[in-house]
């Protein structure tokens, strides 16, 4: 008589760090690099090197940081029998029975008010801007990943809640453009990703969620094409709003359109290819794509202090 193997944790799961290693990498600590979105709106405003702006930022990071490892620790939990069937995710620790899930649940529980604790250092604001994101994510986790469009466009609002974040903890106007930006932005990065991931499974058969399958390429073509175009034109209109608003009426900022352009091209050439399954793999190996961000950054470095 046959058993039933979903239902519990792999015999081959590592135990690595025992309970406290596994509540750790369930954290997913590798995770936390995305919360450097919360300097964009401090940097922009050129206030990122006054000390009261950086310890305001230091704070929605460290909340960032919090509230985003809770919402990882209650999706682990909640997907466990579907993680103990899948061939690589079986291996997380909640799913190979390191870590129990009423563990992951009250870490998940103290996570979150910690963070609400860390975020109110730096006042209400960011308060809201965390149960946002709390309430997003968790509704994501409970079932909203399954639901076709709302899924791309839950994943990216945690790019433009990071990126809010950073201005709203400093106190720090936040330009419309700006804010189209980031969130446009953030559904090419995420849309992009997403058709990697199905023309991989176009090609090769590779496993991937099953609400992946209800797109097709040509449907993620058109969403991060549809988000680059935008994203290039808000961020033109920021530029140009950049400009009129320094005092020295300094140029580099509609100089930083050029780097800016160009770098988006240059990885929406991977997006094509469906290579960006790991942005930040491609931006760690492509060289040209680190120069011309260094290009841009720098433009808009002397655009904001000169």
């Amino acid at each position: 008589m046959s058993q039933d193997t979903t239902s519990k944790p792999p015999a081959s799961a590592s135990a690595r760090g025992g309970l406290a290693g596994g509540l750790v990498r369930t954290a997913r600590p590798r995770q936390w690099v995305k919360n450097v979105l919360v300097l964009a709106a401090p940097f922009a405003a050129g206030r990122i090197l006054e000390s009261a702006v950086l310890v305001d930022a230091a704070i929605a990071f460290a909340a960032f940081c919090l509230v985003s490892s809770a919402v990882y620790l209650v999706n682990d939990a909640i997907d466990v029998e579907a993680d103990r069937a899948h061939p690589t995710k079986r291996n997380r620790p909640i799913a190979a029975g390191v870590v129990p899930v009423p563990v992951a649940y009250v870490g998940a529980a103290v996570l979150f008010i910690a963070s609400m604790v860390v975020g109110l250092l730096a006042g209400w604001q960011l308060l809201v801007v965390l149960g946002v994101y709390a309430a997003v994510q968790l509704g994501y986790c409970l079932g909203l990943k399954h639901q076709t469009v709302v899924d791309l466009c839950i994943v990216a609002s945690g790019f433009l809640l990071r990126a809010m974040a950073g201005g709203v903890a400093a106190d720090i106007r936040l330009s419309q453009w700006f804010l189209l930006v980031a969130a446009f932005g953030s559904l090419f990065m995420v849309s992009g990703k997403r058709y990697a991931e199905v023309v991989l499974f176009e090609k090769t058969g590779a496993e991937i969620r099953a609400s992946l399958r209800k797109y097709s390429a040509s449907y993620l073509r058109f969403v991060w094409a549809t988000s680059a175009a935008i994203m290039i034109a808000t961020y033109s209109l920021w530029a140009f709003e950049l400009r009129a608003g320094s005092q020295s009426n300094s140029v580099w900022a509609v100089i930083s359109i050029v780097p800016f352009v160009i770098a988006v091209l240059r990885y929406a050439v991977d997006v094509d290819q469906g290579n960006a399954g790991e942005p930040e793999e491609i931006a760690l190996k492509d060289r040209v794509l680190q120069v011309l961000g260094v290009a841009w950054v720098g433009c808009l470095g002397l655009s904001v202090f000169l």
